[in-house]
């Protein structure tokens, strides 16, 4: 991610900040997102905004991609 994208980010996660809801997924844990970013300070100061008041759902089991992956071959071979 570039600086200029992280830096839309925080603005976007900014301007909706306490006012409407947001919708976020990922595959990489939040710890992980201050990899992803060139400057900690914007990443920390998106995570606390998006972290704040929300409600975190983990999602567990086979991912969804490789059974359709397997179903359609499964047709193919058919």
């Amino acid at each position: 991610m570039t600086a200029d994208e992280s830096r839309n980010i925080l603005e976007l996660v900014e301007d909706r900040y306490d006012r409407k809801s947001s919708i976020i997924t990922s595959q990489l844990p939040p710890d992980k997102w201050f990899e992803l970013m060139p400057d900690p300070t914007i990443a920390d100061a998106i995570l606390d905004r998006l972290i704040h008041r929300s409600h975190r759902l983990k999602m567990k089991g086979p991912s969804m991609r490789k059974l359709k992956a397997e179903n359609v071959k499964e047709i193919k071979e058919k």
